[in-house]
């Protein structure tokens, strides 16, 4: 009888110990989102299970306008910038990754992304002159980085920077 009980009191305690290490493998892992569609060159929306998504914009970067929004004019180079996010990234699954603050005033969630390929679409956007950098503390964990890739693309001519570009 001891034995027996023993024996079911080792299965239970098993199952208990599964069931924590996989919830503290699922806070580990990172969480992949599937992104829907692209705004403009800085914000998209992605799928997070709920009826509507999420709207994701990308911090420490900025990226021209692609219409007219009332606080902004269109912006040179926005559409060009809007179609790169939307090669790189639409239909394809990001990473998030937060800094201290996660929303902003118009209650889009605040956050760098990566491919899963390792791809950090942030950083891919101001280094081929898509994007120019845009730190609002305290969010500034990549800010160096960001700034030595826009050097990079200003000398380079790339993208906006790029002084015979001609808009059509």
């Amino acid at each position: 009888m001891k034995q027996r009980l023993l024996i079911i009191l080792i299965i239970i305690i098993s199952f208990l110990d599964l069931s924590c290490i996989s919830s503290r493998e699922k806070s580990i892992l990172p969480e992949y989102l599937e992104v829907k569609s692209v705004v403009d060159g800085d914000t998209f929306w992605a799928d997070n299970g709920s009826e509507k998504g999420i709207k994701i914009r990308l911090i420490g970067i900025d990226a021209p306008e692609t219409r007219n929004t009332g606080r902004k004019a269109i912006g040179y180079y926005g559409q060009q910038s809007k179609e790169y996010l939307t090669r790189l990234i639409k239909n394809k699954k990001v990473r998030l990754e937060y800094d201290v603050d996660k929303t902003d005033q118009y209650n889009r969630t605040l956050a760098y992304a990566f491919l899963t390929d390792g791809t950090f679409v942030n950083a891919e956007l101001v280094k081929q002159g898509y994007a120019m950098v845009m730190t609002i503390p305290p969010n500034v964990k990549y800010a160096d980085r960001f700034v030595k890739l826009e050097r990079k693309a200003r000398r380079n001519n790339k993208g906006l920077w790029n002084e015979n570009h001609v808009e059509n």
